[in-house]
């Protein structure tokens, strides 16, 4: 009668979790970063629909300079709106934990909104666009 594991039984029962481990983990952790992307896209598509309604209410986007903060308080610098109200609870960051990056007038756009994706470095091809969603 035995009554332990053998050093032999030991060894496979850690190659066949390492094994198990090799095959989870990645994707796992791919499926993490693609809910981190998702999250992204459906956070720029609520600034983009705050930043339309500032518009309506105003008759311009912000500034470039007053950023996403004019959606949060009310800007101080030129052009203030008249009929500006609070359209978010905070200036909001990507899932990564990043600013978004703001510019208006933007290239053949009326503004600019991007994310620099999961690997942190602007103008990659990992960046998310509002426009490319």
């Amino acid at each position: 009668m035995r009554k332990a594991f053998t050093l032999i039984e030991l060894l496979v029962v850690i190659v066949i979790l390492g094994i198990l481990a090799a095959i989870v983990v990645p994707r796992i952790t791919g499926r993490v970063d693609q809910a981190k992307v998702e999250a992204t896209k459906v956070q720029m598509k609520a600034i983009k629909d705050a930043l339309e309604q500032y518009k309506l209410d105003n008759g311009f986007y912000p500034t470039t300079e007053q950023g996403l903060k004019a959606l949060v308080e009310k800007p101080n610098t030129p052009p203030v709106p008249t009929r500006w109200r609070q359209y978010l609870d905070k200036v909001p960051k990507d899932a990564w934990d990043r600013d978004f990056i703001y510019v208006s007038p933007g290239v053949n756009r009326p503004f600019e909104l991007r994310s620099m994706g999961p690997d942190g470095k602007e103008g990659t091809e990992d960046d998310l666009d509002v426009w490319n969603l």
